[in-house]
């Protein structure tokens, strides 16, 4: 979406300017605290200086989630020693230095919206604790060197309207990006009854070339004509709630594909691929939806593929295997997506009722050029011919990845080697028009 990549930019330039801010704050420091000549100080600032650099300039660079956790975790280790060495408490003057840890846990909770990352949160969690520890102890180091109360006495009035500035600031940042994500998930909403969602068809070829099947792709057809990638808009809809709804409609607009190809010559025989979230497969009535739909428009199961994501690994596996048994008892493909990304060990493997596994394109774009790689695809597919389950390969670019995978042993191919998504009517027009014949020459 243009708006959220406005938005994104606004933050990196926020972030970015207040990384130098920080810097310029803590240089004018250095400057007094070398008149006073105390040169640990110095050296305390001289550290917070670099640190805002390297921040400044991994954010300039896009890196803006490695900037966001490297000024974290320097910032957290720099108060740490800071409370411990200089900000003694005492009574005529407070600690204070503690209130940046609030700042910096709420930076990290900012964070973890945008990336769900272990490490973020525990950023965040140590920010938090050692905030407590402060507030409620007077924790200090045998070998400290305090600043002078009166020094200290000023230095707190400052530190705290800062620590409150950036505080409001914070708080600030995430009503605004609380306020984008409603907005996003009202245009979803506003996406689903206005029918502007749209199925894009990827070919899914065998050895030869000869199309085999498709799998379904969701683009978002904007008022304007322009179409919206599911990356920029499915995170939203995770997060509303949304997806059981999308993806029924996607169900359903599948299932109407795969029942007009059943009715025609060319493509009756073509298996139609649709990806499955998390949320909407964990639906109490998710198989009884699908088994309704298959029923209503009489549609053969078999030629009907869902493609489940690792990810579900981390939830109820209990539940994930009795539902993926109904489905394949009712004569559906189960293909585990992105395989090699995720939560799946061999023992998953062994329980899960599959019948195949797409091998993620970050393996096969650098499998020509990559020892390791291609030692790691090989394996795979080892190990899936000895738990007799069928391959497809995605991300395909190149003639080089294509004849690497063939000498695997590979028969199931899908990238853009072969062809790009399109619109039902383009691709029906494009792959349906020859049955006698391999439909794709670049095999």
């Amino acid at each position: 979406m243009k708006q959220a990549e406005d938005y994104s930019h606004r933050f990196r330039l926020a972030y970015g300017m207040a990384a130098l801010a920080v810097g310029a704050l803590a240089a004018g420091w250095a400057i007094v605290f070398a008149f006073m000549q105390a040169w640990s100080l110095v050296v305390m600032d001289g550290a917070v200086v670099m640190v805002a650099f390297i921040s400044f300039v991994l954010a300039h660079r896009h890196q803006f989630s490695a900037a966001l956790l490297f000024s974290q975790a320097s910032f957290f280790i720099i108060t740490i020693v800071f409370c411990l060495l200089f900000d003694v408490p005492s009574a005529a003057a407070p600690r204070v230095s503690h209130l940046f840890l609030l700042v910096l846990a709420l930076l990290g909770y900012i964070n973890y919206r945008r990336e769900n990352s272990g490490l973020q949160l525990g950023i965040v969690g140590l920010c938090l604790a050692a905030f407590v520890i402060f507030t409620s102890t007077n924790a200090v180091l045998p070998f400290a060197e305090p600043i002078a109360d009166h020094f200290r006495l000023y230095g707190s009035w400052l530190n705290t309207i800062i620590a409150v500035i950036m505080l409001c600031g914070g708080v600030y940042v995430m009503q605004r990006e609380f306020a984008r994500d409603l907005d996003q998930a009202r245009e979803i909403k506003a996406a689903l009854t206005n029918r502007e969602f749209e199925l894009f068809y990827q070919p899914q070829v065998n050895e030869t070339g000869r199309l085999t099947g498709a799998e379904a792709l969701l683009r978002w057809k904007r008022p304007g004509g322009t179409y919206t990638s599911p990356a920029d808009f499915i995170p939203i809809a995770e997060q509303a709630g949304l997806m059981p709804r999308i993806g029924g409609w996607v169900l359903t607009q599948a299932c109407k594909t795969l029942a007009a190809w059943q009715q025609e010559e060319a493509t009756r025989g073509l298996k139609l691929a649709v990806n499955v979230s998390v949320d909407q497969f964990m639906e109490a009535d998710f198989v009884d939806a699908v088994l309704n739909r298959i029923r209503t428009l009489e549609i053969n199961p078999t030629l009907l593929k869902l493609e489940l994501t690792e990810s579900m690994m981390a939830t109820d596996v209990d539940a994930i295997v009795g539902k993926m048994r109904a489905l394949r008892a009712a004569g559906i493909t189960i293909s585990l997506d992105d395989f090699g990304t995720g939560y799946s060990s061999l023992s998953h493997l062994r329980q899960l009722p599959i019948h195949e596994i797409k091998i993620d394109r970050s393996f096969v774009q650098d499998a020509p050029g990559n020892k390791r790689n291609r030692l790691l695809l090989k394996s795979i597919f080892d190990i899936a011919n000895m738990l007799e389950l069928s391959v497809v390969a995605e991300g395909i670019e190149t003639q080089e990845q294509l004849l690497l995978l063939k000498s695997f042993g590979c028969t199931a191919f899908q990238g853009f080697h072969f062809g790009r998504p399109l619109p039902l009517a383009e691709f029906q027009a494009q792959w349906t028009t020859d049955t006698s014949s391999p439909l794709a020459e670049t095999a």
